[in-house]
């Protein structure tokens, strides 16, 4: 399995010092959702015009990876069906010239579970999807919001008409959500994941606290130990949400600390 982190944890931070801590610490890629000021990807300069050749050889140079593009694609909110139709493709096309293979979307933009209109989700998934099969980028939708449910996401999948599907498992929200062991989870979904997401936390008077990396309660070993007995070998990345919780700890303490933390956890869940 390969390790990356979202650049949602790291909002202070030009191009050149995600690259440069990505390179450095060891990280096998780096997953966009924003850089600086920039939360639009197809606006970040180093991905427009005639920088982006010069980002893709860069990466490649360094043998690096984008894994994902981060929409905010809500595709089952009738308020912004059309908006979000066309930031889902504006992010397809972004990720087929940079070589990126998935593109976040979600039912919605709300992590707790919620209402979703699950039919015109569906309807604008299946566009997204065919719109993505035409141009080699997979969308695959997040356990997010009430398809953190894992047996309700299966069921919306399978009515999917379409090959060019997959599932990212961030792996907080069912359980955190839901209460759904990582078993629960990987058993409803894990032939469709596509890429992970881990964060910790611990629920304190019935408030969230994000914690870093085995400081908190949620079951990562295990969840890796359900990829590692699957043969999964993509990536798993690190969701810091410090862009909306400035709170939080540094980027730079916090990547090295998780890619210190993953390496263990993985190096025993191989065992």
């Amino acid at each position: 399995m390969k390790l990356s982190f979202t650049t949602a944890g790291c909002p202070g931070w030009s191009w050149n010092e995600i690259f440069a801590i990505t390179k450095d610490i060891g990280f096998d890629g780096v997953e966009i959702r924003g850089v600086g000021d920039e939360l639009y990807a197809p606006s970040i300069p180093e991905f427009s015009g005639d920088q982006l050749e010069k980002t893709k050889a860069r990466l490649a140079e360094a043998n690096l990876t984008i894994p994902v593009l981060d929409s905010t694609c809500a595709l089952a909110v009738d308020a912004v069906k059309e908006a979000a139709m066309i930031e889902a493709k504006a992010y397809i096309n972004l990720a087929a010239r940079l070589g990126a293979p998935c593109v976040r979307v979600m039912p919605t933009e709300k992590a707790h579970p919620t209402h979703a209109d699950l039919e015109l989700c569906k309807q604008q998934y299946e566009a997204v999807c065919a719109y993505g099969a035409e141009r080699g980028v997979t969308p695959i939708m997040e356990t997010n919001g009430v398809l953190a449910d894992s047996a309700m996401m299966r069921r919306f999948m399978d009515g999917i008409e379409s090959d060019n599907k997959g599932v990212l498992w961030d792996v907080h929200h069912p359980y955190r959500f839901f209460e759904e062991t990582p078993e629960t989870t990987f058993a409803n979904l894990g032939s469709l994941v596509k890429h992970v997401h881990v964060k910790d936390s611990l629920k304190i008077n019935g408030e969230i606290k994000y914690k870093m990396m085995g400081y908190g309660d949620v079951p990562v070993m295990q969840a890796m130990d359900e990829l590692k007995k699957s043969g999964y070998d993509g990536f798993i990345s690190l969701e810091w949400l410090k862009r909306w919780n400035p709170d939080l700890q540094e980027p730079g303490i916090v990547f090295a600390h998780y890619k210190s933390y993953m390496d263990f956890i993985l190096s025993q869940s191989a065992q």
